[in-house]
This record gives C-alpha cells, structure tokens and sequence, in this order.
C-alpha cells in the first residue's frame, strides 16, 4: 500500500508540473527565510548566556525621577556594596576611560618601538574574569594588582608574535599620562554574542594611585557623585533580588542624601534585550525588533503554507473523481487521509531539501547583510531550535490536512453526480487565504517605506552645522606633556599655512560621538529647588570650532584665543539654546553675561543655536562649552579636490611633529551617519522580507490564476467566438483576484498606520505618517498581482477558440 501511495504521489506531481513546482519553490523559500532568520534571532537571544554563572550576575543602575534609568554609577557604590553586603559574591567596575596608545618596547631582534592607537579596551576591578566566564589561555585570572592587564589572544599575536606575553610590560599613553602596565594573562577572544567586547583588560586599582589619575579627579574610585563606569554584582545563589534592592536602595540614599535616585539591579541575562516590551532599563539590543523579526519569520512560512493549501484545494476537483473511485473499490477514509498527508510530507520535504540549498547559498549575503556571523548551529545556542522544529511539523500537518480531510469528507455519489465540482467548495477558504496573503506582503511594504523614510528625514535633516569636507585627525598622546604642547602648537600653525585648509580647529569631542562627560550640579546663581539634579553635557573646544563645524551664534559672543589660552581660569563658558532653557532664562540673549555655577562661577560669553550633536534618535541635550584648545580632536575642512594627496601630507606633517604616534583620521559626514547603521540594517531586512513574501504570494496567485483559467477554457472560447476582445477577456480573468487584492488594501492600512505610530514612538524627531506611504504599497501590490495574473489570462485570451471549444 505504502509503494502504490509513493508511485501515485510521484504520479500527481508529474501530472501536474506546474502546482508542484509552485509549490516546492513557495515551501523552499518560506523554509529558507524562516531558518535564516530563525539563526539572527537565535543569536540574540544567546547574548551573555554562555556565563557560568549569568543566572546570578546584576548591573547596578539607578533610575531617575523621570524613570529613566542609568548604567553608568557612582564608583563609590561597588565597594561600599560588597562590603557592607555578605550577599555581594564580587563586585566589579568596568570603565570605558583607557583609551590611548599603547607602545612597545624595543625587543631583543633589534625592532623598533612600535605604537598602536587602541579603543576597544576595559578598564576593571580584580574580580572581573572570576566573575565573568572569558577563558584564561596563559598567565592569572586575577587583576587586583595596579598596573596590569590582559591582552585577548588575537592581541597578544599582534603585538609579540609566537613568544609568549606574560610577564612583558607595554605602556599606556593616555588622558591618566604615561602609565606602565604588565601583562599577567592572556584570554580567547571575546564570542560575538557578549555585550562587552575588548581586546585589553586593565586594572582599575591602578586609579587608585593620585600620581595615575593625572589630575583627573572625576575617576577618583571613592566618589559618591558623577559617573564614568558600570558596576556588576555576583550575587549568592540563595539571595531573593528584590530584598537586596531595597537594603541597597538605603544605603545609596544614606550617602547621597540630596539624590532621589532609586536602585535598581538589572539581570545580566536581561542587558541585551530586556525582560519584555515593556521594560524601560537600558539594554544594548532591540527585543521589539527581534520579536518583530520572528514574527516576520513565521509570516512567510505561513504564507509558503498558505499557497499549498489553496493550490491543493483548487486542485481538488481534478482529484474528486479517484477519491470517488476508491471509495466505491472500499477505499476507507483513513486511507484517503493518509494518502494526502503522504502527499504533503514528500513536498514538505522536497521544499526542505530546495530549502537546504538555498540556505547554503545565501548564508554569506545573508551575514553581510544583518552584520553577524551566522550559520545553521547558531539556532543551537538556544532552545528556540526546539520551537522552530515543531513550527515546521506543525505547518506541514497542517497545510496538508485541509485538503486531505475535504476531499475524503465528500460523499461518492456527490462525486459521481459532479455535485462536488458544482458546490465551489474550498472556494471561499482560498479568497480568504490570498486576502491574508496580500494583506501581511501589504503591511511589509508600508514598514519599508515608513522605515526608509524616517532613515531619509534623519540623514537629511538640518543638523544645525555642517559636516561636509571634515576631516578628524586623533591628538597625540605619546611623547612628554611638554613637547606634546609644543608641537600641537607648531600643528595648528602649520595647518593654517596649507592652501587646501579652509578651516581648522581643535575640539574634546566631535559630533557623532560622544561628549567629553555628563554631569549635574549646575545651576544659576540663584537655583529654583530641584536644578542641580539637572543633566548636562559638557564639551572642550577651542576658538574656532563654531566656524568650522558651520555652528551659528544665538545671542553673545564667540571664546577669544585669550580665553582659550587660560582654559577655565578664564571663568567663561558657551551654551546652546537648550542649556540656556533648562537654566531658567527667558532668552538666549538673556543668559548673556549671566553667571553659572558648577563647582566654580562662570560668566555665559554665548549662546549657540541648537545642533545635533548626535543622531535624531536623541533629543538635544543641554550642553555647556567651556574654552581651551584640546589635543583630542584636531578637525580640518578641506576642499574637494585631490584628497587622498592631501591626506597623505597631513601624515607626513603629523609623524614629524608627533613622533612615534600613529596617524589615525575620519570624516564626520561619514562617522554621523554611522549612528543609523541599525535603521539601515532594518530597512534592508524588511524590504528583503517584503519581497520574499511578495514573491511567495504571487507564486500562489499565478497557480490560482492557472486554474481559473483551465477553469473557464470553453467559456473563453465561446466570449472570443462572439467577438469578445482580448483586454475583456483579461479584465474578466483578472477582476475577482483584484477584488481580493483590494480588500487586503483596506485590512492591511489601518494595522500598518497603528504599527507605523508605535515604532515612530522611540525617535526623538520623527516623519508624520501620510496617506501616500499606504496608497504606494497598495498600488504596488495591486501592479504586481496584475503581472502576475496577467500572464495567464493573456494567454488564455490569445488561444485559438477552436482548440479552447474542443477542451473540456
């Protein structure tokens, strides 16, 4: 029985070549899609979770009056922590703040000291590889001593080759001076899927040292106000979390009586995602855009599913009379089933295999295009293997059960009076079916362009200066204090005499990226209760950062060189419109000559409109400018021609200056539209998922319209025969699935606008969803299934009448 179903399936599909090719390629590509994006999202769910001990590990944030919380926390927390709490296992601080040039001393085979800019580096307390599962290769686990570090094993090969790292000393050079550090360990490269990823571990006990800190009191460890690192707890495994955070809670509110800050603990299993939609603690990844993604994922299998069960259906009434014909030989009911079922699982598994290949084809495109590195095991490192295993038994039973279960359903004499045929049963379920269809492919369509278009507003909107042409060049950080100065001097003198140099300055921070630091406590001379919990952001630029950037003066005055000279002994400071607001002034130009205070008085010489200073995600923040001519960040406009030549000089002059010090530069343009390289990885997701199942579906509505159409041969041939044109004959063919199409216009629209408003929620500036963007994907989908219907129904109108006459 079992070979007679196989040779009668192998049968069918021959029989019908097209169906069976329409649906092997709709399952194929639904599979193919569904397992792609089943391994991004199976990646993100992974994130932090090969920790031994990620069940028991917490950041500490603390959350604001406007219930917004902070990752970043007084350093005085963690040891106060741990020492007061036997709960508190280990604390560690982990700090972004040794970034510099690390150099090398000269070896024994004579090489030269070399000099490497390095960024992707930590900053942390010993407890940190006890704490976190990153494995030791070579040396100790333990940082507690200052003036050590660990290098990653892809860094320790950069800077030593094959010898052995432990036990040799690189220097630091950096905003804390010139510090030594000893390599006491060596650990395997940091997985993909861990939110911290470096290549340097240094010891943050070094900062414990005064002569370390280099004048920078903000990293002072025992400091109960400001911020500069993260702190993570390793809690007991009998701890309840909730009654650790309301007795840390009282601790924090004893030492900072004036803050009304609440503790939080965040679950480290919860830093890249976030509990669920609704939790408002900062996280690294989007679980909205994951949850959206799978959901996505699941759509196009269903849609793949969905062309099975209306080609299946539509189908039927060529497989009405065998049915009948088994019955009246005493064919049971169960064996009908079976044999339909069988049917399905051998195209299932057909797309499986079609699927297969796919995958293996578009793996690599596939990576480049969500930046990760994926395959097939990578839904392994997570239980959702097991769910999309069952979704796809699921499917198949499923799409294979309707058609199975009517046609062994119908009664024989029904069948043999072609009742079967007349009754249009499966009819409605397939309208239905393509209206679902068109309906996600349309809502697709409205996400890409609300997506697009919000990424368009941001990258072109008025960003308050203009980046155009600029060119950053990273200060010099190797070399004594003294010569540095000099020569940063002898720069800026130098740059100014180049004839393709039509504007220079020097800066802290540059915009795109970070400020120089965030902090409250600044207020009027005469604060109204409650300003000095206000947040600012605080930045260093010298005398012509306003005219290079493009920056325009609200009120006041620009820094003169003089005031930039003295830094903030001058007592000046620039602010733009926003700090001048949240101050309390009435107007830009009543902040002017006003006086401010943060730690010392400064006299307002201006105020600056406001500018984007970083993405349009980002509301503007409240920012101060205070005088000076940092060695951070030199910043060049340069004309258009010939850049790479000028480029090139620019080095040269740098390494003559600034001996032993790499030359590292970027453009701004091109750094600040790096901020929306997630908006950019999104929309070509969606518009590659739009098209999929797009594609799917009009796979689905060519079968259909090929069995409409074999449908009402004799009915073309008579219209032709009584002088019906071609155009009427198409239009005829074609209207009852524009219908369709049309009714998933009005169910999609609606759903898409409410989709639209909330993802729109999270940008602080943000496109006004219009009529046009659903009126577009309407009469995109409406365009593409006329092609696709057309083909068919051309066809059929351009036959012979004889032949179509003799049909039957």
């Amino acid at each position: 029985m079992f070979i007679n179903y196989v040779k009668i399936a192998l049968r069918n599909l021959r029989k019908n070549k097209i169906f069976s090719l329409i649906n092997v390629a709709g399952l194929g590509l639904g599979i193919a899609v569904f397992i792609l994006i089943l391994e991004y999202v199976s990646f993100e769910k992974s994130y932090n979770q090969f920790h031994q001990n990620a069940g028991r590990i917490y950041r500490v944030l603390l959350q604001h009056n406007d219930g917004k919380s902070d990752d970043f926390v007084p350093s005085a927390i963690a040891t106060s922590l741990k020492q007061q709490f036997n709960e508190v296992q280990a604390a560690c601080r982990i700090a972004f703040v040794q970034q510099g040039v690390v150099t090398l001393p000269a070896n024994k085979q004579g090489q030269p000291v070399r000099s490497f800019r390095e960024s992707n580096s930590i900053t942390v307390d010993g407890d940190f590889f006890r704490m976190f599962s990153f494995p030791i290769l070579a040396g100790s686990a333990s940082l507690s001593q200052p003036n050590t570090v660990a290098l990653s094993s892809t860094k320790a090969r950069a800077y030593f080759g094959d010898e052995d790292a432990v036990g040799k000393v690189i220097t630091l050079n950096s905003q804390f001076g010139k510090t030594p550090y000893t390599i006491t360990a060596v650990f395997a490269d940091v997985p993909e899927n861990s939110d911290l990823q470096f290549d340097m571990v240094y010891s943050l006990s070094t900062l414990n040292n005064e002569a370390n800190l280099n004048g920078n009191d903000w990293a002072r460890l025992d400091r109960w106000q400001g911020a500069f690192s993260q702190t993570l707890l390793l809690l007991d495994a009998q701890t309840d979390p909730v009654a650790f955070t309301r007795k840390a809670d009282e601790l924090v509110r004893k030492n900072r009586p004036e803050g009304q800050d609440v503790f939080q603990l965040q679950p480290l299993t919860y830093l890249h995602l976030g509990e669920s939609l609704s939790d408002t603690r900062p996280t690294n990844g989007k679980l909205g855009f994951v949850y959206l993604l799978g959901g996505i994922a699941l759509l196009i299998l269903v849609i793949a599913w969905l062309n099975y069960i209306n080609l299946s259906t539509a189908g039927a009434l060529k497989r009405a009379k065998e049915v009948g014909v088994r019955k009246v030989v005493g064919a049971g009911r169960d064996q009908i089933i079976r044999q339909f079922l069988g049917e399905s699982f051998f195209l299932n598994l057909l797309g499986l295999g079609l699927a297969v290949l796919l995958v293996s084809a578009l793996q690599h495109p596939f990576n480049q295009l969500v930046g990760r590195t994926l395959s097939v095991s990578t839904i392994g490192q997570s239980s959702l293997w097991l769910a999309g295993v069952v979704a796809v038994l699921i499917g198949a039973v499923a799409s294979g059960s309707y058609a199975a279960f009517m046609l062994s359903g119908f009664p024989v004499v029904s069948i043999v009076k072609n009742a079967f045929a007349r009754s249009g049963q499966g009819a409605s379920v397939r309208q239905v079916l393509v209206v679902f269809q068109f309906s996600i492919s349309i809502l697709l369509i409205v996400a890409t362009v609300v997506l697009y278009r919000q990424l368009s507003f941001m990258q072109n909107q008025n960003l308050g200066m203009n980046l155009k042409q600029l060119l950053v060049i990273k200060g010099a950080e190797v070399g004594a204090d003294s010569a540095r100065r000099t020569s940063k001097v002898a720069f800026r003198n130098e740059i100014a005499r180049l004839p393709y140099v039509e504007d220079y300055c020097n800066s802290g921070s540059v915009p795109g990226g970070w400020y120089n630091f965030n902090s409250d406590g600044v207020t009027r001379l005469n604060p109204n209760p409650g300003d000095e919990k206000k947040n600012y952001a605080f930045t260093y630029a010298d005398d012509r950062f306003l005219k290079t950037y493009g920056i325009t003066l609200a009120a006041g005055q620009n820094f003169s060189a003089d005031m930039c000279l003295k830094g903030n002994d001058s007592r000046r400071v620039l602010m733009n419109e926003k700090a001048a607001k949240s101050l309390g002034f009435a107007s830009a130009s009543a902040a002017v000559g006003q006086k401010v205070k943060f730690g010392e008085e400064f006299e307002v010489v201006g105020v600056v409109k406001d500018y984007h200073h970083q993405s349009l995600q980002q509301v503007i923040e409240p920012l101060l400018i205070f005088p000076g001519y940092p060695s951070t960040n030199y910043t060049v406009r340069l004309s258009t021609d010939n850049i790479k030549t000028k480029i090139a000089e620019l080095e040269k002059l740098y390494k003559q200056l600034f001996p032993g010090n790499p030359f590292e530069y970027y453009f701004v343009d091109e750094n600040y539209q790096k901020q929306y390289q997630s908006e950019q990885q999104y929309g070509r997701i969606f518009s590659l998922a739009a098209g999929l199942a797009i594609l799917i579906a009009c796979l689905g509505l060519f079968g259909l319209a090929t069995y409409a159409t074999e449908q009402r041969t004799k009915e073309i041939g008579v219209r032709k025969v009584l002088g019906a044109s071609v155009s009427s004959i198409v239009v005829l063919l074609s209207r009852d699935f524009l219908k369709l199409v049309g009714l998933s216009i009005l169910i999609a629209s609606p759903i898409a606008w409410y989709a639209a408003q909330k993802w729109l929620q999270d940008f602080a500036y943000k496109i006004d969803v219009e009529w046009w963007m659903f009126a577009l994907a309407g009469l995109l989908a409406v365009v593409i299934a006329v092609v696709t219907i057309s083909f068919q129904s051309i066809k059929a109108a351009l036959t012979n009448p004889v032949k179509s006459l003799r049909s039957e």
